[in-house]
């Protein structure tokens, strides 16, 4: 494994940018960390330059990226150019992407005949600068260098005294009906891509979306020409003397080219790289500095300002200064909007680290949700930027409810009734005729399959939809979320409906297993087997990306209810540590993030301790390879920071953490209301995980949980940590729902 030391990078980065100083914490990000496989796994992560939820995101593109590839991975070694990515995930596509490669020698415009050469050691790579040399063979190297805005890039090319220096604009790929037209006078290629990888797995056609783009040369090019009228390709270029510095920048956008100039012009009105570059600099360090860590080594704190930065890029900026298209009834409209939530991944913890860390965004995240709903018919739940139908429940509901839960107002609380009520009520098109498979194309909106059936039977049945078992559970969740949201509203029936609903996961419970069991039309219990198991594909067991092991512990409002139905604490405890004994837990897919936090709910907090620091070292580095599974637009990332902080929303709309064990000597948070909330220990060890007493401001702290509420306030939550478990926090049982 190749391993990175921050202390070599930071010294490279100095003498590049003159920016790294001693308390500059963007230095100890490495956007590679996540994007080579190694022996942890695979994060799928790419060395982004971009602001924290930019719209267009900026990185090397190491290979063609597609649903499944990604444009940068560690191990190659050629880069055929550098892309404008709206890709937020390996498992989803791009749309409306732009490509910028710099060549010398003769005109090479397909992706495997202009690759380049290049070494990690020319390599730099941080969230406000990317830097590499390309080799060109016998004529010298080019020097790239990127920085960029929301909306926009700023590119400088330094190229050797070679024949045919020139910067290629791939407006689109073979097949794709992009466009690139040039303008001499003004120095111009512009056009747009209409390409969306994904829109085969949502309802809508969307003849009307397009990424636009317009580049701009700071030098006179001798000659600018547009190519790929074959078919081959579409895009342009522009040549220029031989030796020279191009200064190239970048406006993007998904109104219109016109849109995209006025973009530029307001992110980058002058040819100034280091001023652009000192401004994403200085807006990365001041979020990142909200959190403050103490007692740590460099290359904790690699891991931890890295998946900082991995947990404030998503959700992406989908608006444009007042204005955004609308990818779910394809027009322009007035408003703020943002895309790209994999919620299915990201309400578990994700979502819950952005109402702390970036909660001057939360509001506006809340209402591009309820304007999707206005416009499409639902609230998405993987938006890319349209209905994707990827994954189960309406999670978005999650988001709402934990919205409703932490006080914030500016959002129509209103119309997010109508919407999250709609998710629990409205059965989609079809409901009863299609079976609902994962990623299956060309279907109506999902919303929650099975509906009809959870309705009328209190489960979703195998032997009729897809993924029943899972959806039956994580739709439990949702049904108390929006419990909590009418009961905020004062809706008083319609609180007692969804609270009683809510406890439809104790339906799937199977006594004589010990486990939750699927269960079909007639009542009888699903086979537990593999998950696709018939000669339809067709998933008879019940479950999505999992088992009867991964989902038995997923309803997260209702673990007082497990406990009971297991016949109590020492049952739960037992058949929890089989579940880590045998393998079960696989925390490189989401459904079991929560699980090492469990053990708060039985009386053994102390498991919770270990099992959550063995966690820690075991799937997270500080290297290329750090990342055990997908990042999932910050999910992996924010699981780290919540772990290392010390606590966990495990039931995220709850407003309530279950305690872990702090990872570090000292963490401190700059809330948005101006106060501090700082979490410190004594005795702090890898060996001294375990808690042996507990102060709140002062004040004995007895249980395994804080709250929101309790943050917000500010103060100094203080932990002394011990080489052996104690019974610190062993008294707190969690209240079990009542729902007459």
């Amino acid at each position: 494994m190749n391993r990175f030391a921050p202390a070599i990078v930071v010294l490279a980065m100095g003498t590049v940018t003159g920016l790294v100083a001693q308390n500059d914490v963007v230095s100890y990000v490495n956007p590679l960390v996540g994007s080579q496989k190694s022996a942890i796994g695979y994060g799928g992560t790419m060395p982004f330059v971009t602001p924290p939820f930019g719209m267009t995101n900026w990185t090397p593109q190491t290979r063609q990226n597609k649903i499944s590839i990604v444009s940068y991975n560690y191990d190659d070694t050629t880069i055929s150019g550098f892309i404008g990515t709206h890709q937020p995930a390996i498992w989803m596509g791009d749309y409306g992407y732009v490509t910028v490669i710099p060549q010398v020698g003769e005109l090479r415009t397909t992706p495997e005949s202009r690759k380049l050469s290049y070494s990690h050691a020319s390599e730099v790579a941080r969230p406000d600068y990317y830097r590499v040399s390309l080799g060109t063979g016998a004529d010298g190297k080019i020097q790239a260098e990127m920085t960029a805005t929301e909306r926009c890039a700023f590119f400088r090319f330094t190229f050797p005294n070679a024949a045919g220096p020139r910067v290629i604009v791939e407006a689109s790929r073979p097949g794709i009906a992009g466009l690139a037209s040039v303008n001499s006078q003004t120095q111009e290629i512009t056009g747009y891509n209409p390409h969306r990888m994904d829109a085969h797995l949502g309802p809508f056609a969307l003849p009307n979306f397009k990424g636009y783009f317009v580049v701009q040369f700071e030098q006179p090019p001798m000659d600018m020409k547009t190519y790929g009228d074959d078919g081959s390709s579409h895009g342009a270029y522009a040549e220029f003397r031989p030796g020279q510095t191009i200064q190239v920048r970048i406006g993007t956008s998904f109104i219109s080219i016109e849109q995209a100039r006025q973009n530029l012009m307001r992110e980058i009105p002058s040819w100034n790289f280091r001023a652009v570059q000192e401004k994403l600099h200085t807006i990365w360090n001041r979020k990142l500095s909200q959190l403050q860590i103490g007692g740590a080594t460099d290359k904790d704190k690699t891991l931890m300002y890295t998946a900082m930065y991995h947990a404030l890029l998503y959700p992406r900026v989908f608006s444009e200064y007042g204005r955004y298209y609308s990818a779910f009834d394809d027009s322009i409209h007035n408003g703020e909007s943002y895309t790209a939530y994999s919620i299915w991944d990201t309400f578990r913890a994700e979502n819950s680290m952005l109402t702390l860390l970036a909660p001057e965004r939360i509001d506006g995240m809340i209402t591009a949700l309820l304007q999707n709903f206005k416009e499409g018919g639902w609230m998405p739940k993987w938006p890319n930027p349209s209905y994707t139908n990827i994954m189960i429940a309406t999670h978005a509901d999650s988001l709402v409810a934990e919205a409703f839960r932490k006080g914030f107002t500016g959002f129509d609380r209103q119309l997010a009734w109508q919407a999250v009520y709609k998710d629990a009520m409205t059965p989609p098109d079809g409901d009863t005729t299609r079976r609902w498979l994962d990623r299956e194309e060309y279907t109506p909106y999902e919303a929650r399959a099975g509906l009809t059936y959870y309705k009328q039977l209190g489960y979703i049945p195998t032997d009729k939809t897809d993924e029943a078992a899972s959806s039956t559970l994580e739709d439990s969740y949702d049904d108390w979320c929006i419990a909590q949201i009418a009961k905020a509203l004062g809706r008083s029936e319609d609180f007692r409906f969804f609270l009683k609903r809510s406890l439809n996961d104790r339906n799937l419970y199977n006594p004589a297993l010990g486990l939750m069991n699927g269960r079909t039309s007639d009542g009888k219990w699903a086979p537990i087997g593999g998950e696709k198991d018939d000669d339809q594909n067709r998933s008879v067991s019940g479950w999505t990306e999992g088992d009867t092991w991964v989902y038995t512990w997923s309803p997260l409002h209702d673990q007082a209810g497990l406990i009971q139905l297991m016949g109590g604490v020492e049952n739960y405890d037992k058949k929890l540590d089989q579940h880590f004994s045998g393998g079960h837990n696989v925390h490189s897919n989401e459904p079991s993030h929560h699980y090492g936090y469990l053990y708060d709910f039985d009386g053994q907090p102390w498991k919770t301790q270990a099992m959550v620091r063995k966690i820690a070292a075991e799937e997270y580095d500080a290297s290329p390879g750090g990342l055990d599974g997908d990042d999932d637009c910050g999910q992996m990332s924010a699981w780290l920071l919540f772990t290392a902080m010390g606590f966990y929303p495990v039931s995220p709309a709850s407003g309530e953490y279950m305690i872990g064990s702090p990872m570090y000597g000292e963490i401190s948070l700059t809330l948005a209301n101006g106060k501090r909330f700082r979490l410190e220990t004594s005795n702090n060890s890898a060996k001294n995980v375990y808690i042996q007493s507990a102060t709140l401001n002062g004040k004995t702290l007895d249980m395994p949980v804080i709250t929101w509420e309790q943050i917000q306030a500010g103060g100094v939550l203080h932990f002394v940590m011990g080489p052996e478990p104690s019974k610190w926090g062993s008294k707190w049982r969690p209240a079990l729902i009542l729902a007459n």
